[in-house]
């Protein structure tokens, strides 16, 4: 691949008085599907990340909160690339000498990758990408990794508790570069994530969510500042309070939520086990009552 491979890309910008909201799936934004999220934060304002290039992997590169530079190169030169809006991204395709520098302050970077994660796709040392990319003659493939998805439901309104919705730890790795948190499409976790979205811009009292699902199941992370998730199964509620970006809240399909109480330059994302479809949503309270209630 050559860096003029690489390139920048609109994504959707939902704007709201309650906060903005840009979402990702697979199929409509991107030349492969999902098979790995995972997001940088705490880097400090001289810190540089992620001197490499993939053999099979492509990736989506967005600026979650402040922003930073990437700079990607091939065997003929380079270009540096500033992202700095949650609803621009970069796409970098397999053999994309690539790094990471000039973060702002409490800047975070999340990357939507078409593989899981396998160190043998890795090339770290730059001197050996070089002799690679001028002695290949043939464009690597498209790993667009396929995943069986789990199955989320059967059709009709699922009804969970309370008491399913759980906390799940998620590895946190750290170094004087920052941090790095990942989610793949592996039995680890609940469900293989089809689609990425995130609330950011969202003003101080504002309220989102007030809906349940038919069947969609969701990861929900503090990525930058806090907020509370309110989870309801129509006989009982609990709150969340979210504010590390390595412990991910999981909401089953069935549960009525809302968000509320967001700090000042909070960022809510979302790992959805569902493409979107509006069918899926239940947005009246009395309805969720009803659907929930005739099954218990």
């Amino acid at each position: 691949m050559a860096i003029s491979d690489v390139r920048q890309i609109e994504l959707p910008c939902i704007r709201d008085p309650r906060g903005n909201l840009t979402f990702i799936q697979n199929k409509s934004h991107l030349p492969f599907d999902i098979a790995r999220v995972y997001w940088l934060y705490d880097v400090p304002s001289d810190g540089r990340r992620d001197g490499h290039a993939f053999m099979r992997q492509h990736e989506l590169i967005v600026s979650l909160s402040g922003s930073f530079d990437v700079t990607v190169g091939d065997a003929t030169g380079s270009r540096t690339f500033t992202l700095n809006r949650p609803f621009a991204g970069l796409l970098v395709p397999p053999m994309t000498w690539r790094s990471l520098q000039n973060f702002s302050t409490n800047s975070a970077g999340m990357v939507l990758a078409s593989t899981l994660y396998d160190p043998a796709d890795y090339v770290r040392d730059h001197d050996e990408f070089i002799r690679i990319a001028r002695t290949t003659t043939a464009d690597m493939p498209v790993a667009a990794t396929p995943t069986a998805n789990r199955p989320c439901g059967q059709g009709g309104h699922a009804t969970s508790s309370v008491d399913d919705c759980r906390i799940i730890p998620l590895q946190r790795h750290s170094g004087p570069m920052g941090s790095l948190t990942a989610v793949e499409n592996t039995d680890r976790f609940p469900f293989d994530v089809r689609r990425v979205y995130y609330l950011y811009d969202v003003p101080s009292g504002a309220e989102r969510g007030g809906h349940s699902h038919h069947t969609e199941q969701r990861m929900i992370m503090a990525i930058a500042g806090s907020f509370d998730v309110t989870v309801d199964d129509g006989v009982s509620r609990r709150t969340f309070t979210l504010n590390n970006p390595s412990r991910a809240l999981y909401i089953p399909a069935g549960i009525w939520r809302t968000v509320e109480n967001f700090s000042s330059g909070s960022v809510c994302l979302a790992l959805s086990s569902n493409i979107y479809d509006a069918a899926d949503y239940v947005r009246d309270y009395r309805q969720f009552l009803e659907l929930t209630s005739c099954k218990r």
